[in-house]
């Protein structure tokens, strides 16, 4: 196998006893699949683990060294029972620390919000060495450190995380990506944004909205690892709009 061929691979671990106690219903895994797909990076395990330090410690250590990737969600927020920075940390044998710029991102997110408190402080803390994973959503940041990729539980907020590695991670075979936008409302094409992705399993669709000229709008942006399946993701995605009475361009807005 040439290193063109390499299959890549990754594992996902989903943290918090909500999700075991059936409180709450997990959506990451469908969209972290989903996003690795497109990446050219095969999912190959997932493994949903209590808020227990070893029993987090021991899944990270299996999972790491078997897959080109680990990706976490849960377990980084601000109370007391999300420990998954300290369980990390534990599996990798470092210290965990203040990151001085996820800390100024959060002083700045708070800053009419009632400032920093000792509870939005712990969304600061990473394990010795690590770097931010960008959020645009909440203030306080995703975290990386070696092939390891902690993400938050809120799927929105994984969401938006996801799209900030979109690109980043060596895969299988280079991401492309074609826009189409227009003074279109993302809310009244959803529907057809979600048949579009379903019917394109190698695609995904982002949809990022925008105000301009007193109006609402959205560029689409579908991406895939082969630019047949672009082409073709487009043109139904055109023909669904024009359908539907809305103006487009090709490109994006």
């Amino acid at each position: 196998m040439s290193a063109t061929d390499k299959i890549y691979t990754a594992a996902l671990i989903v943290i918090g006893d909500e999700i075991l106690s059936g409180r709450t219903h997990d959506k990451n895994i469908a969209q972290v699949a989903s996003w690795l797909q497109v990446q050219g990076i095969r999912l190959g395990e997932v493994r949903v683990v209590a808020d227990v330090e070893a029993h987090i410690v021991e899944a990270v250590n299996i999972l790491r060294a078997r897959n080109d990737y680990l990706f976490t969600t849960g377990g980084i927020g601000p109370t007391h029972d999300d420990i998954s920075v300290d369980a990390i940390a534990a599996a990798l044998g470092v210290d965990v620390v203040i990151h001085p710029e996820a800390r100024a991102i959060l002083e700045r997110y708070y800053a009419d919000k009632g400032g920093i408190n000792e509870g939005r402080l712990r969304m600061a803390r990473v394990p010795d060495g690590a770097e931010l994973i960008p959020n645009r959503k909440s203030g306080a940041p995703g975290i990386t450190i070696g092939n390891i990729y902690m993400m938050a539980g809120v799927p929105h907020i994984t969401a938006g995380m996801l799209d900030a590695l979109t690109g980043t991670l060596e895969g299988g075979a280079p991401l492309i990506s074609e826009t189409v936008g227009g003074f279109i409302p993302e809310s009244e094409v959803a529907d057809l944004l979600r048949e579009v992705e379903q019917a394109h399993d190698t695609c995904q669709i982002g949809s990022y909205p925008f105000f301009r000229e007193g109006k609402v709008g959205s560029n689409f942006v579908v991406r895939s690892v082969s630019q047949d399946d672009v082409n073709s993701c487009i043109d139904v995605l055109c023909e669904g709009l024009g359908e539907r009475g809305w103006d487009f361009t090709p490109g994006g807005i």
